[in-house]
């Protein structure tokens, strides 16, 4: 880790020097004195955390008279992509939405790019208003690995990851919602046998790498998540869960269930195809309901995983606040403003998953199911988090490797020899430090 740490930080100085930018200081002013806040996120909109987040502004603004709010909506990747050379620069921002887990806010928490947030979360009461299992992702040890240690990030929503389905699809094609895997596969053969390739994914980002997560956590066991995601043991990639995971998957692309085509898609496009009524079902995660509340005109519903105790999932995204950040005490005041009731209740009445929210001030019953079936989730302890978490650069190796079984150039035992590697070695290095 110590030599992730130091290649990270050349490299932001390198890209810094070439492009003349320095880092900023924490005096909260800008220009000609004027109090200024810089906040990113990567929502959009219609989505339930834009919805809310739009109100948490408002607040802001209304309690901060004559500070300015700068708000950039940023791509997912771009964030994704260049974090640590963003939040040291005078360009970035004084509080923004980033990736929780050990490969991203971990990676950055240990580089000492981003700021203690451990007091506030005591002064402020935000480590009341967070369940243990939801601090999980809000704090991270000297090696950026979640679970322990100092806050890094807050997170102000749940997510978790499903089967959204068009009830129109179903009934024209007589498919009933399934409630094992048996069933689902039956499900799927229906659909192919029509004509309908049943579930829309995409290769070029994580949907694909999360479906396989899905598949993987059908055979596995708490235990398995704390050897993949904390390194309590070692992870043999060719045994199951992992090898089911990846053998299930070809079978699926193998038996139509999943296009050759998507090997190329990217989230979004998964997204408007089911949002236009082309595919009857997909496996993402809670952070669409919302939009597709606002945009579906057919009938939809959403369906746990079938059969699985154990989901993708965890807390929502983080607020983190950079170490160059020059608003550091207006970042806390707004990311308290988040975490208010009327803002969670935003959050729980738009589709999303509210973790500081009163369920009786939710008045939708598709909304109230989002929120019971995370509560059913997390009760049992089946929060298994996300694939790429455990180490950093794995998204990517993620997504190369489930291309790769997607258009067929490799096997599953390619797959699992392409991405066991990177993880075994990440693993070591974090543990050497």
């Amino acid at each position: 880790m110590q030599r992730l740490r130091r290649v990270a930080a050349a490299a932001v100085v390198a890209a810094l020097a070439a492009t003349g930018v320095t880092a900023c200081g924490d005096d909260g002013e800008e220009g000609s004195g004027a109090k200024v806040l810089k906040l990113w996120h990567y929502e959009s909109a219609n989505s339930a955390m834009g919805v809310a987040w739009d109100k948490a502004i408002e607040i802001f603004k209304q309690e901060h008279p004559g500070v300015e709010v700068r708000f950039e909506r940023k791509a997912f990747e771009q964030i994704q992509q260049n974090a640590g050379m963003i939040i040291n620069s005078s360009e970035g921002p004084d509080i923004m939405e980033y990736n929780k887990g050990n490969a991203t806010a971990g990676l950055l928490s240990s580089q000492g790019l981003l700021t203690d947030l451990t007091g506030e979360a005591t002064k402020r009461g935000w480590d009341k208003a967070l369940s243990p299992s939801l601090q999980t992702t809000a704090r991270y040890d000297d090696k950026g690995v979640m679970g322990s240690g100092n806050w890094f990030g807050v997170p102000n929503y749940g997510e978790y990851v499903m089967v959204y389905y068009n009830k129109d699809l179903f009934t024209k094609y007589g498919v009933k919602v399934p409630t094992t895997l048996d069933e689902m596969t039956a499900a799927m053969d229906t659909f192919v046998g029509k004509g309908v390739t049943p579930l829309g994914t995409a290769g070029a980002e994580y949907p694909a790498g999360q479906l396989f997560y899905q598949l993987a956590l059908s055979k596995a066991d708490r235990a398995f998540v704390n050897d993949y995601q904390l390194y309590k043991n070692p992870v043999d990639f060719h045994a199951d869960p992992l090898k089911y995971g990846a053998e299930t998957f070809a079978q699926w692309v193998g038996k139509g269930y999943v296009s050759k085509d998507s090997a190329s898609a990217k989230a979004e496009d998964m997204g408007t195809a089911f949002i236009a009524g082309k595919t009857p079902m997909i496996v993402s995660g809670s952070w669409w309901y919302g939009r597709f509340k606002d945009e579906i005109k057919f009938d939809w519903d959403t369906f746990l995983f079938p059969g699985n105790k154990l989901n993708a999932g965890s807390s929502g995204n983080l607020w983190v606040v950079p170490a160059s950040s020059k608003a550091k005490s207006l970042a806390y005041d707004f990311v308290d403003i988040t975490l208010r009731p009327e803002v969670q209740a935003l959050i729980g009445n738009n589709g999303g998953v509210p973790v500081a929210g009163d369920p009786t001030k939710i008045s939708d019953p598709k909304d109230k199911k989002l929120i019971e079936n995370f509560n059913a989730i997390s009760g049992q302890d089946g929060l298994a988090f996300y694939p790429d978490w455990p180490v950093p650069g794995y998204y990517d190796v993620l997504v190369s490797g489930f291309q790769g079984l997607i258009n067929r150039s490799k096997s599953p035992e390619q797959v699992l020899d392409a991405i066991a590697k990177p993880y075994q070695d990440g693993v070591a290095e974090i543990k050497r430090d």
